[in-house]
């Protein structure tokens, strides 16, 4: 489990990350279209994976936007964002932000996307979300570069997972 922190007080998660050279587990997530998306959807592009806790914190939300804005500029290239919310609150939020170069996915219905990564809050207030990550994965499904931030507050390093795609 990864020991990280909210407002430096100790939080667990669930497990690991998927480790560097490793092949990403397989996923089934929820469109805000209400249908299902999994891994398969997006066999031969780039992935992205930009996790959160919830769209409602201005933290999470800032990722969403900075991937977007940096999302456009990307070849073969696919940000996922991906968040317990309904996906009703994360239609929404892209909706009124004028968000399109990336796609909100749920984890809401089984949980099982944050158990097989490992990024499940154990312990803590926010206990059964999903911990902030970024998981970078090429065109055959190997992930590249994966970030758990250290303090649930901070946001990601943008620039470090983006680098992982040169």
């Amino acid at each position: 489990m990864a020991n990280i922190t909210l407002g430096g007080n100790p939080i667990e998660t669930t497990g690991q990350l998927p480790a560097v050279g490793t092949k990403i587990p397989d996923f089934t997530l929820t469109a805000t279209d209400l249908s299902a998306k999994s891994n398969t959807d997006y066999k031969g592009n780039r992935l992205i994976l930009n996790i959160f806790p919830s769209i409602d914190t201005g933290t999470c939300a800032q990722s969403v936007r900075t991937f977007n804005e940096k999302a456009s500029a990307l070849d073969n290239t696919k940000v996922l964002c991906i968040s317990k919310d309904l996906p009703f609150a994360l239609a929404r939020f892209c909706g009124a932000e004028g968000l399109d170069n990336v796609e909100s996915l749920s984890d809401f219905k089984t949980g099982d996307f944050g158990k097989d990564y490992g990024i499940t809050f154990k312990t803590g207030p926010l206990a059964p979300l999903l911990s902030r990550c970024i998981v970078v994965i090429d065109t055959d499904g190997t992930v590249l570069h994966t970030e758990q931030v250290a303090e649930i507050k901070d946001e990601p390093n943008y620039e470090s997972a983006l680098a992982s795609l040169a």
